[in-house]
């Protein structure tokens, strides 16, 4: 609802109201940051197509009143099969940052995902959230990676979620031509000294922190670090997740990175079911890249994820309205499932794991071509 020229009223209804908040009150190559993705965004608009062509088959007469989303994600309680993504520079997009989005995440009772390149120290994270995840890149001070590991496990992280697609950043069109920048009030306080990257552009940056170099045996490296669930993030072919499961990951991400990486890869949601015939029943697997809403969420449990990460949808709550913003998100992520699950049949997550769906054509399908 517009009351005028830029100004939007009244109380956001979806996900894209959100973003349509946030969009009007964040400078324009801070939203294109967030929004956008890699090369022509290909996959950045995949990973919505792929979801709009998922479609549920609901189960009747199952005398649903209200569904129950509670569920256990990676051995702890949560109150819906979703987690806060980890995501770099929040107080870019709200000078609260990353503690606002702990505090509310831990009030809707999802877990918060710390990220290497968050703007605020770890000890700052780990005692606003409830049940917190720690983001690690690999880095190239092999020294700063072991302390991040071993700050996780001092301050009480619940996993360990190593993102295993970030070689170096994609190529963001978007960023480029806005001449885009990392913000010295937002740079990552994890790192130490010029590492910090202000005032550096983001690939630019990554490329001076981020080893790409990381292999199999870094993982086996990582795991002998750490007594933590160990998660895998970024993984999209079926023989690399049984190869990570066999050399200890605990569970793992189906992600194209939000479409921020190879442009022309597979939506995560297409890649998923896959993955789950791979790994079987025992792999916790989460699902991010174009969650947008509590039916998205319900499309990725019956398609056999445990959860799912939630990303720009809680920065553009963070951007629009700081702590509340971001807690208005989850609790409007959290009616849309509960009723999406009670119009499909589902009384429970797992019921709606049991969901059947069918994907309707490509157009290119439906063209015949």
């Amino acid at each position: 609802m517009t009351g005028g020229p830029g100004v939007l009223t009244g109380e956001p209804l979806t996900l894209d109201d959100v973003e349509d908040r946030a969009r009007a009150v964040l400078p324009p190559e801070v939203y294109d940051f967030v929004a956008g993705g890699s090369g022509t965004e290909s996959t950045l608009y995949a990973n919505r197509g792929a979801f709009d062509r998922c479609h549920l088959v609901p189960r009747v007469l199952n005398g649903v009143e209200h569904a129950d989303t509670s569920v256990t994600l990676l051995g702890a309680p949560a109150s819906m099969p979703v987690a806060v993504a980890p995501m770099a520079f929040h107080a870019m997009v709200h000078p609260d940052g990353e503690p606002a989005v702990a505090r509310a995440a831990r009030a809707a009772g999802v877990p918060f995902t710390a990220a290497t390149l968050a703007s605020r120290p770890l000890d700052e994270l780990a005692p606003a959230g409830g049940q917190t995840y720690l983001q690690l890149y690999w880095l190239r001070d092999r020294d700063r990676t072991a302390w991040l590991i071993a700050e996780a496990e001092r301050l009480g992280a619940r996993a360990l979620i190593l993102t295993v697609d970030v070689p170096f950043m994609g190529r963001r069109l978007r960023d480029l031509r806005n001449g885009f920048t990392v913000p010295a009030h937002a740079a990552p306080a994890n790192l130490s000294g010029a590492q910090r990257g202000a005032g550096q552009s983001v690939g630019g940056h990554a490329a001076s922190v981020i080893d790409p170099t990381l292999s199999w045996a870094d993982l086996e490296w990582v795991r002998a670090r750490t007594r933590l669930p160990l998660v895998l993030k970024g993984v999209l072919d079926p023989a690399d997740a049984r190869r990570a499961v066999e050399l200890g990951a605990d569970g793992l991400v189906v992600s194209n990175h939000g479409g921020r990486q190879l442009d022309g890869a597979v939506p995560s949601l297409t890649a998923l079911p896959a993955i789950r015939d791979a790994v079987g029943d025992d792999c916790e697997l989460l699902l991010d890249s174009g969650v947008r809403s509590g039916t998205d969420v319900l499309r990725a449990l019956a398609l056999g994820a445990s959860g799912v990460l939630l990303g720009r949808p809680v920065l553009w709550g963070l951007a629009a309205g700081g702590e509340s913003g971001v807690a208005g998100t989850l609790e409007l992520l959290r009616t849309e499932l509960e009723v999406s699950m009670a119009l499909a049949g589902a009384p429970n997550v797992a019921a709606a794991r049991r969901l059947g769906v069918r994907w309707a054509p490509c157009a290119d399908e439906r063209e015949g071509t």
